[in-house]
């Protein structure tokens, strides 16, 4: 981080719309993880629009609480960890692996960034920038067993070399991310976004994705289908069929607002173009 970068704290708070206390303890590491998560969307709509993605800590912070914008994982974990430091928590980012809806023999790449926290005496994971299958609090490193957040119920088990994140299913445990507590150097993750916003197989570059988290159940953009998704599992989906539809739920429901003809993408996109 060039020193010449200076967090705005109480800017990060209004953009959040937190009040409560800044001490590093592990009541505010909750409270900051929800509350991002629920007024900064996870959304990709620069990489479509064929924006640079930039991760240097001053443009992040421009973009999300300047500019009141989403972002994905190598944005909004780079700002939470900022704002952590800036708290007096230890932090340490770590790389990951997304397996969320991947076939159990599919390898994906080093594609995610999640965060290691020093809290009250335990290590911590911590992710705000999984969209809409991100967990909503803080997981516990040090143990096995299943943990509740405020939407579904998650757990972190070894897995040969690495670990695994899941969450429970109506089926059982779905696996989320795999990683390791190895820190990686900075230029892998600058290589992890390079890929995640430049490939032409990156599923930035081919999908529409925008979520953000509610109380009681998350709200998703995912191409053509606006979802809400409650905590049992329980989903209400339906087509979005314009293109000045998908402009008007971006605008009420995640905060993002486009001039009128804004369109994402190339023709024959799977989202409205």
């Amino acid at each position: 981080m060039p020193d010449s970068f200076a967090l705005n704290l109480d800017a990060y708070f209004t953009r959040i719309g937190y009040t409560g206390p800044r001490e590093p303890t592990l009541a505010v590491l909750h409270a900051l993880h929800l509350q991002h998560m629920m007024k900064v969307p996870f959304e990709n709509i620069d990489v479509l629009l064929g924006r640079r993605i930039a991760i240097e800590p001053a443009a992040i912070e421009r973009k999300i609480v300047q500019s009141r914008r989403g972002g994905y994982c190598f944005e909004q974990n780079t700002l939470f960890r900022e704002v952590l430091r800036a708290l007096g928590f230890s932090v340490t980012p770590l790389l990951a692996r997304v397996r969320w809806q991947v076939p159990a023999d599919y390898r994906t790449g080093l594609t995610h960034m999640v965060l290691r926290v020093e809290c009250e005496g335990r290590p911590w994971y911590v992710d705000v920038g999984l969209g809409g299958s991100g967990t909503t609090a803080p997981l516990a490193l040090d143990t096995e067993e299943a943990q509740s957040t405020p939407h579904e119920t998650r757990r972190i088990v070894r897995h040969g070399d690495f670990f695994l994140q899941q969450l429970r299913g109506r089926d059982g445990w779905l696996d989320v991310c795999e990683f390791s507590l190895t820190e990686p150097a900075p230029v892998d993750f600058e290589l992890g976004n390079w890929y995640s916003c430049t490939h032409p197989k990156a599923i930035f570059l081919n999908n529409l994705l925008v979520a953000r988290a509610e109380r009681d159940r998350r709200v998703i953009i995912y191409n053509c289908d606006f979802t809400y998704r409650y905590p049992d599992g329980r989903a209400e989906t339906r087509n979005i069929a314009t293109p000045e539809e998908l402009l008007a739920l971006l605008a009420v429901h995640f905060g993002l607002h486009f001039p009128a003809g804004t369109r994402f993408g190339q023709s024959g996109s799977a989202w409205p173009v």
